[in-house]
């Protein structure tokens, strides 16, 4: 019908092995003026290719906000519900829509961006074993929940994660009215989320909410790579802290104590 728009973009910088790990909207770096024309360009390209329905251009950008084409992917994507939240639209609802023939109810001018969203992709494997697949009987789920909080899964106690496919459980989502907010609720989220039977890479996203960097929303491509290079900050802790304990004994034992 003529009716194309954009609805903000999503940072995936976040990745491992080209995988996207979390994601966010809006993006730490981009102002309104790039998201307009970042915005611009992808209804362009939708135009172009006389496309109808969702879907998802995907640029790269550097450090002085100059973006790239990269792909378009003719779909809704993993980390579609952080758009739905800053938004308040149901992309799913709208794409059925839209293929039965609908016009959208809405134009460019009606969509406005409002909080922050963060998604964290809950995987059936373990981070402290090379992120080796976990498939087997979930035995014990304790699930978040509470203001700001939303989490698509299909998994269920009792259930048996095969190992034949992509080992994604679930998406946690964290919402607030700031960027701040939505990653202490987020941790908040995490720190109640228990999955037994199974190892899962929970712990992997606590610490990434609890990374300065992160914190601090200097991300790039190469920012859970350098992550992983460092041991965690409670393992450090605990490493000084049995240093120090060793010392102190050290020392009672070479005064005779």
């Amino acid at each position: 019908h003529g009716n194309c728009v954009y609805l903000g973009e999503r940072e995936c910088s976040i990745q491992r092995r080209h995988q996207k790990v979390l994601e966010e909207a809006p993006s730490p770096l981009v102002d309104p003026d790039m998201r307009r024309r970042m915005g611009e360009i992808a209804v362009r390209v939708a135009k172009a290719a006389n496309y109808t329905n969702a879907g998802t251009v995907e640029f790269l950008s550097d450090q002085q906000k100059n973006f790239y084409f990269l792909e378009m992917n003719t779909r809704l994507q993993v980390e579609h519900p952080v758009t739905e939240l800053i938004t308040g639209l149901d992309l799913v609802h709208l794409q059925i829509r839209i293929a039965s023939g609908q016009k959208l109810p809405f134009t460019q001018d009606d969509i406005q961006i409002r909080g922050h969203a963060i998604e964290c992709r809950i995987y059936a494997e373990d981070p402290d074993n090379n992120y080796f697949p976990s498939p087997g009987k979930i035995s014990l789920l304790l699930a978040p929940a509470g203001p700001g909080i939303r989490r698509d899964s299909g998994m269920y106690e009792g259930w048996n994660v095969p190992i034949d496919y992509d080992p994604l459980l679930a998406k946690l989502i964290g919402y607030g009215t700031d960027r701040e907010q939505a990653i202490s609720r987020l941790t908040r989220a995490l720190n109640e989320y228990f999955v037994g039977g199974i190892k899962t890479n929970i712990s992997l996203f606590r610490r990434i909410l609890n990374d300065r960097d992160f914190i601090a929303g200097k991300l790039d491509t190469g920012f859970l790579d350098r992550l992983l290079k460092n041991p965690p900050e409670a393992a450090k802790r605990e490493d000084a802290d049995v240093a120090a304990i060793a010392a102190g004994l050290f020392a009672m034992l070479e005064s005779g104590a």
